[in-house]
């Protein structure tokens, strides 16, 4: 009777516990189908929708931890492949807020951009319609994200950019001060060779991982982990206009294209950081 007793006892807390993983489980299981769909939707191009199995955005975000009740900052949007994935994922729970290029930035290409972003955002208030977007041009404009802090900040293939303008660590400065203690920063970057010197950096628009992880442990973040999600063994790195001959931009043109559109697009490096 006493063994009864206490099985009775603990019963409940067994059932409380299988019933949190069950929800969870499903809970997982919706999300990934709500990816599913969104990523699939009348909102996005053939084009796009074509870049889902070389860009891996189910999975990316999973290894990050994105949640739909999140405060989300996607820092550097540019056109909004991503963008297109995760402002809809974010509408109904959570904060989407787009840190785009500043309408003050001395190149016309920022500006031009930003104003191509900001039409596409207005063309579908039902898709576009809570998002929030902020401008990024530091040191001066720096303020990306809710004054209580953001859950999660992610940039895609952006870091190149940064170092070519030296400004990377203003860059993962900004992004440590958006983000709530606790927060995590991913981060999805072309790789380049093992020991590449800053020059390759500068021109090629491939980064080592080693020199990503040195500019967010500057910036006070902690690394966490790497995934090979987004990984392309194919990708030797050594192209005539850099990692520009690759899928999508094919800057060679139709010089050599099938032989790099059988390359793919690059070899990129998936790395998630943590604010102390």
């Amino acid at each position: 009777m006493k063994f009864v007793r206490s099985l009775l006892a603990v019963l409940p807390l067994c059932l409380g516990v299988l019933y949190a993983q069950y929800a969870a489980a499903d809970h997982h299981g919706e999300a990934q189908q709500n990816l599913a769909q969104i990523m699939v939707g009348d909102h996005r191009s053939e084009a796009n929708i074509s870049r889902n199995q070389s860009r891996h955005p189910i999975e990316t975000l999973e290894f990050f931890g994105l949640r739909p009740d999140m405060t989300l900052i996607e820092i550097g949007p540019s056109g909004g492949w991503y963008t297109e994935i995760l402002a809809p994922y974010m509408r109904q729970q959570g904060r989407y807020f787009g840190a785009h290029f500043s309408p003050n930035s001395a190149m016309a290409y920022h500006r031009r951009s930003l104003e191509s972003f900001e039409e596409k955002m207005r063309a579908r208030p039902d898709i576009y319609g809570k998002a929030t977007i902020r401008h990024l041009l530091p040191p001066d404009e720096i303020v990306i994200g809710p004054a209580e802090g953001a859950d999660m900040a992610l940039t895609f293939r952006n870091v190149h950019n940064w170092i070519m303008a030296d400004l990377e660590h203003e860059y993962f400065e900004a992004f440590y001060a958006a983000l709530k203690s606790g927060g995590i920063l991913g981060v999805v970057e072309h790789r380049a060779k093992l020991g590449a010197g800053m020059e390759v950096m500068q021109t090629t628009g491939y980064v080592t991982e080693q020199y990503v992880k040195e500019i967010a442990a500057a910036a006070g973040f902690e690394f966490v982990a790497s995934s090979e999600i987004n990984a392309n063994p194919v990708d030797i790195k050594e192209y005539p206009e850099g990692v520009w001959t690759l899928p999508p931009e094919f800057r060679m043109g139709d010089v050599d294209r099938e032989k790099y559109a059988a390359i793919g697009e690059s070899d990129r490096m998936t790395l998630k950081f943590r604010k102390p």
